[in-house]
């Protein structure tokens, strides 16, 4: 065989390098702010288990489990973010044998695109139960500083860093979700 057929051809390189760094920043940024995330809902979920806490109601539980779905979620978008890394080195590769067809690394952005989106769906109604809890709180809350109701908790730090960690968790979906749709059209020109 000749030298320019074991070669990958200019565009094929530009498509590598583009897989490269989207798939690098992608999997950083996913990555940091998914530790951040997990580790604010396991210090909430921590802190939640004491007898008579105010996050023991049923908005919170299952926006706390809503947000967990959406965490693990996050785990399979960094996968694919890491994979995106990999793809790049399989079609830089000397043997046109060793490159992944334009088929599969279509198959695979397409991947990455639905979980990221289901992930921010699952975030987001998580975010929703738990916003819902706190303000059901802050509306009594309301009423405990007129003086009708003595026995209702205020609203914690703890409670807005978790909605901090669901904003965090959909952002880092987000950059998935713009890593994916930026390589599929790279891929698609």
């Amino acid at each position: 065989m000749s030298q320019n057929s074991e070669t990958p051809s200019s565009n094929l390189r530009f498509i590598a390098q583009k897989f490269r760094l989207a798939g690098w920043i992608s999997f950083w940024i996913q990555l940091v702010l998914g530790v951040v995330s997990g580790v604010i809902l396991l210090l909430y979920a921590i802190s939640s288990q004491r007898p008579g806490s105010p996050a023991n109601n049923p908005g919170t539980g299952f926006g706390l489990f809503l947000a967990i779905c959406g965490l693990i979620t996050l785990g399979v978008g960094i996968y694919l973010a890491f994979r995106y890394t990999r793809i790049s080195k399989d079609l830089q590769s000397s043997n046109p044998n060793n490159r992944p067809r334009k088929s599969e690394t279509v198959q695979v952005l397409r991947l990455g695109i639905w979980v990221n989106l289901g992930g921010i769906l699952l975030t987001l109604l998580g975010a929703q139960a738990i916003v819902g809890s706190l303000a059901a709180r802050a509306i009594t809350q309301t009423q405990f500083l007129f003086g009708t109701q003595g026995n209702q908790p205020f609203i914690s730090g703890l409670d807005m860093f978790v909605v901090q960690a669901n904003i965090n968790t959909i952002s880092a979906h987000f950059s998935g979700l713009i890593a994916s749709l930026f390589l599929l059209n790279r891929i698609t020109k």
